[in-house]
């Protein structure tokens, strides 16, 4: 078993009763943890602190979020990770059901689209004349691809996206994100996406019912999305530099501000480095 270094919590974290925390940049970078961050979670827990995870990263579905966590040494349910695919499918079931729609993302994308109760067109000839589009991040994207969004958006499909954020974190770097493939077929239909994730508040506010009533504290990575969404939804956020934002990227954001800005899960955790 892993031994906990002896470390309280920082006086700030120690103020909130429950923390809803983002995965990428946050907890992790592509295949691997952020240096500290499992130990960080289990200082929150330690301390009697409730945690959920939200994500704008469609690309997999809750199941297999939780399963990563379980690699990485963090004890997770499918009740505590709130993700922009779920939250996609619980909105199409909703309003959409029994609609045609071209889907650009993984297959868990085009899943949580099909469980929802639509028709996915993808592949068909008829891609183009569907009623809805709806765009979230993959890797497995081609120019026919666009086009086909572009051309039924124009024709008056619905066009809904999980998130607009334009890159998302890698070993190796910033790899471009939904926002990028979204701006694409923006600009080549003349017409702008309803956006299901963060910065809107929707995840947020679906964390919050799992956890219970309490004072919240949002972690993320991203400014325009992660702290923005937490002021959109009445929280307060702290702002980590192990993913997206950048230390002067914070200094000079005057709005929406983070309560605090730490360098690491970590070192927000525990007040230390």
């Amino acid at each position: 078993m892993r031994t906990i270094r002896s470390v309280s919590l920082s006086p700030l974290v120690d103020r909130y009763d429950q923390l809803i925390v983002d995965l990428d940049g946050c907890v992790w970078v592509g295949p691997e943890a952020v240096d500290g961050s499992v130990e960080a979670i289990e200082l929150l827990r330690g301390a009697g602190k409730r945690v959920a995870f939200a994500t704008n990263n469609s690309r997999r579905t809750g199941e297999d979020y939780v399963r990563k966590l379980w690699a990485l040494g963090i004890q997770a349910s499918l009740a505590d990770v709130v993700t922009v695919g779920g939250a996609t499918q619980h909105l199409l079931a909703e309003t959409r059901r029994g609609m045609t729609a071209f889907v650009i993302g993984t297959e868990a994308m085009v899943g949580h689209v099909a469980d929802a109760g639509l028709k996915v067109m993808n592949n068909t000839d008829l891609a183009s004349r569907v009623d809805l589009v709806v765009v979230s991040g993959t890797e497995d994207v081609g120019y026919a691809d666009i086009r086909t969004a572009a051309l039924a958006v124009r024709r008056g499909a619905d066009f809904i996206a999980t998130s607009r954020d334009p890159t998302y974190p890698m070993p190796d770097g910033l790899w471009p994100g939904t926002g990028a493939l979204l701006a694409a077929i923006e600009a080549a239909s003349g017409r702008e996406a309803a956006v299901v994730g963060k910065p809107e508040p929707q995840l947020f506010v679906t964390a919050l019912e799992r956890l219970g009533e309490g004072r919240t504290l949002v972690v993320g990575d991203r400014i325009d999305s992660d702290v923005e969404a937490a002021k959109r939804a009445g929280l307060d956020a702290a702002l980590v530099l192990t993913g997206e934002a950048t230390a002067e990227e914070a200094a000079a954001t005057r709005e929406p501000r983070p309560v605090t800005v730490a360098d690491s899960l970590l070192s927000l955790v525990s007040g230390t480095g």
